[in-house]
């Protein structure tokens, strides 16, 4: 891919994530300076390659979950290589977990809150043998799973992680785990971004959130990777 195509990419996939509808040719000729013609010819390759689609009722285009693929790879290299970066979201997570210290479930849980409200996903860990969640309304209140069948799928996925998260054991301090990457629910057109962390209960604990596939990669990654980070270093 060239690097214009790379950039127009993640804009499709960052205006996504923000307007919910497919993004159009206008929209990112405008982003770019450059001629609406230009912009359907680079889409047009992006589509060969499988980076992006059309859905039948719309002249604009989604990514796929193989473009979110390239794009997460890309993010998740540039994150590893700095330093966690404090900004108002990290900071309110770090003073929940501070405020817990001395507990291990109690900050636990309110890490998994705080990533609830800063975005907008439904949250979870593993404490000991049990998966903690909160945040099910903001998971089936996006338009995604407004349809009952994409419900369904959610909620099987829902209903197998806790033994999925044993089996598979991620061993990354960071997964993500795009779409039809979910062996559970792969139909279910959801996301699961998990950090694994050292805690009282476990050397393979899991913190993370679980939202739409149509996710702001970069803040939701840094938010749960710090969360991760934060508990192991207070646990």
């Amino acid at each position: 891919m060239t690097e214009r195509q790379i950039q127009i990419l993640a804009a499709i996939i960052e205006q996504y994530a923000e307007v919910a509808s497919p993004v159009g040719s206008v929209t990112l000729a405008k982003l770019f300076n450059v001629s609406s013609a230009t912009i359907r010819s680079e889409m047009a390759r992006l589509e060969e390659l499988g980076f992006i689609t059309q859905p039948h009722t719309s002249a604009g285009r989604i990514p796929t979950d193989t473009g979110y693929r390239f794009y997460v790879n890309a993010i998740n290299e540039a994150q590893a290589d700095q330093p966690l970066q404090l900004d108002r979201g990290t900071k309110a997570i770090e003073a929940r977990v501070n405020t817990h210290g001395d507990r291990a479930d109690r900050a636990i849980r309110s890490a998994v809150d705080s990533l609830v409200e800063l975005t907008h996903n439904l949250g979870l860990a593993t404490i000991g043998d049990e998966l903690y969640m909160n945040g099910i309304g903001n998971l089936f209140s996006q338009p995604e799973f407004m349809q009952g069948n994409h419900v369904q799928a959610v909620a099987r996925l829902l209903d197998n992680l806790e033994p999925w998260l044993r089996e598979a054991a991620p061993n990354e301090p960071l997964n993500v785990f795009i779409g039809s990457e979910n062996p559970i629910g792969k139909t279910s057109g959801v996301t699961l971004i998990v950090s694994r962390f050292r805690s009282p209960y476990s050397d393979n604990s899991y913190i993370g959130v679980l939202g739409p596939t149509r996710q702001s990669y970069g803040k939701v990654m840094r938010l749960v990777r710090h969360a991760g980070a934060m508990l192991e270093e207070v646990l």
